[in-house]
């Protein structure tokens, strides 16, 4: 298995795998640059990249773009290694729903990104902000409806189509593409194989723009990944490569606190959950007592760091920011921690190539 690569446009990486974006600060040069340099495709979230900056607080907008340069050359320098050779690429996660979400795309792009992943809402208009460039662009789907709407609206508009297509199943972390009522029936008989005939559908879709447009489009199965057999199965779903998140949180090259990766590690079953973000999206993380908090009423709201488009200081249950910022830099009692379900199957700290050889023996 671990002779397959990932041709995607005219770029190629040693291995079929994404590792996923995860913000705020989980995924940054660090983890993207060991991803890298063992031959995936390491993901740099911008979601508030900046949060470090000394202007953060007053211009969001202004540290973040400023920080997605600064995280992509520090990601080429550690993907390079002592060498100087890297036989992965790099690239970022933008969601759709951050507020100016097309100089977030300009600014990755003129950066020098190799690709950018984008989910949180349909990118409908993704290609326009990319245009003049060779950044590779993905859309995350969760239905082949999606998947379609998608391709539809970037052949009418933009006369071209998705260079790869990445599928977030219900088992991803984070803000998830789901109804509730979805993710309720996930531990029913028969969900995950009804959603592997939604995948084949998706890799369909794909295929039938792929040849309108006489190319590939790459399609990467994430979700929930943890080991070899899963990587396999989706494989043989037709699926290129696979894209994993949860598993890379627990290691060292990771740019989270210590504390943050240890909620991880004692994790049970029973503490994962699903939650309602403050732009009334549903979300999976850790149970703690901030959630226990702000079940019982709202936080107050003193600044707003204009993160997503259609949230509100004056209506949100508490600022998500401040709520995620908290949580990587290791105040895990009174922040927000994302993660995928399987995350409690994670109990020891390792290394990105530890995590690696378990999904490419």
């Amino acid at each position: 298995m671990n002779t397959i690569r990932l041709d995607i446009g005219n770029k190629t990486a040693k291995l079929p795998l994404i590792q996923g974006g995860m913000g705020v600060g989980i995924s940054l040069a660090g983890l993207a640059g060991a991803v890298a340099r063992e031959g995936g495709i390491g993901i740099i979230s911008s979601a508030q990249i900046g949060f470090r900056e000394p202007d953060f607080g007053t211009d969001s907008k202004k540290a973040n773009l400023r920080a997605m340069a600064l995280e992509l050359q520090k990601a080429r320098a550690i993907a390079a290694g002592p060498d100087g050779r890297c036989e992965g690429l790099l690239g970022f996660n933008i969601m759709v729903a951050t507020r100016d979400y097309g100089d977030y795309v300009r600014t990755a792009a003129s950066a020098g990104a190799d690709v950018i992943i984008s989910g949180a809402g349909l990118p409908v208009d993704l290609p326009k902000y990319v245009e003049g460039t060779d950044t590779l662009i993905a859309p995350i789907v969760s239905s082949e409806k999606a998947a379609r709407i998608i391709l539809k609206m970037w052949d009418r508009h933009y006369r071209r189509t998705a260079d790869f297509l990445v599928i977030e199943g219900a088992h991803a972390g984070g803000h998830l593409g789901f109804s509730r009522e979805d993710l309720e029936r996930m531990q029913e008989e028969g969900f995950d194989i009804a959603y592997d005939l939604e995948i084949r559908k998706i890799i369909a879709c794909a295929d039938s723009w792929a040849k309108a447009y006489g190319t590939r489009i790459p399609v990467i199965v994430a979700g929930g990944i943890m080991n070899a057999a899963q990587v396999q199965h989706a494989l043989s779903l037709g699926a290129s490569g696979v894209q994993v998140a949860t598993p890379f949180v627990t290691t060292k090259e990771c740019d989270a606190a210590e504390a943050f990766k240890q909620a991880y590690v004692h994790a049970r079953p029973e503490d994962i959950e699903i939650v309602t973000s403050p732009v009334g999206m549903p979300a999976r993380a850790i149970h703690n007592p901030f959630l226990e908090k702000v079940q019982q009423g709202s936080e107050q709201i003193t600044r707003c760091y204009r993160c997503l488009e259609k949230c509100s200081p004056k209506t949100a249950p508490y600022c998500i920011t401040q709520a995620l910022i908290r949580a990587v830099q290791g105040d895990v009692e009174n922040g927000l921690i994302f993660c995928g379900d399987n995350a409690a199957r994670l109990t020891e700290i390792t290394t990105v190539a530890d995590v690696i050889r378990t999904l490419f023996p």
